[in-house]
């Protein structure tokens, strides 16, 4: 009978309190699906990114040697056009490297291998290396990290 009697007298507190804990857990729910939504928006806009950078490489036919295996660097150097499409492509990962380690989009499982075959190329490894001390220590780290991941 005594608890009645306390839930009687405290009522208006006991409402106030569960709404404020209601409340916090409609907040926290919310919270979560925005951010959810945020990171999905995220990775569709690096996806466009992605398929605006290698949109370049399809309509460009003087950059086919940037995936030739077996281009000749020595016979024929890296031209402008493929240092600078090499860069963008480059550029593009780094973005999706800081945003991955944000958790600011969906995490990207064949990021790292993405990395290793497309640097294992001779015009890209070769644009790597020329640009690599003008990286970020920790995308650097990275990278290499994904060229000696097997």
């Amino acid at each position: 009978m005594e608890i009645w009697g306390w839930v009687a007298n405290h009522v208006f507190e006991l409402l106030g309190a569960v709404g404020v804990v209601g409340s916090l857990w409609f907040t926290a729910l919310s919270f979560r699906s925005d951010t959810t939504t945020r990171r999905i928006a995220n990775l569709i806009n690096i996806t466009a990114n992605h398929r605006e950078v290698w949109k370049v490489f399809l309509e460009n036919k003087e950059l086919a040697r940037v995936l030739n295996p077996a281009a000749n660097l020595l016979k024929q150097p890296v031209t402008p056009a493929e240092k600078t499409f090499v860069t963008f492509v480059i550029a593009h990962s780094s973005s999706v490297h800081y945003a991955m380690n944000d958790q600011l989009v969906v995490s990207w499982d064949g990021f790292r291998r993405d990395i290793a075959q497309f640097l294992s190329l001779p015009i890209p490894r070769e644009v790597w290396e020329k640009i690599k001390p003008t990286q970020n220590d920790d995308f650097v780290a990275f990278v290499e990290s994904c060229l000696n991941w097997k």
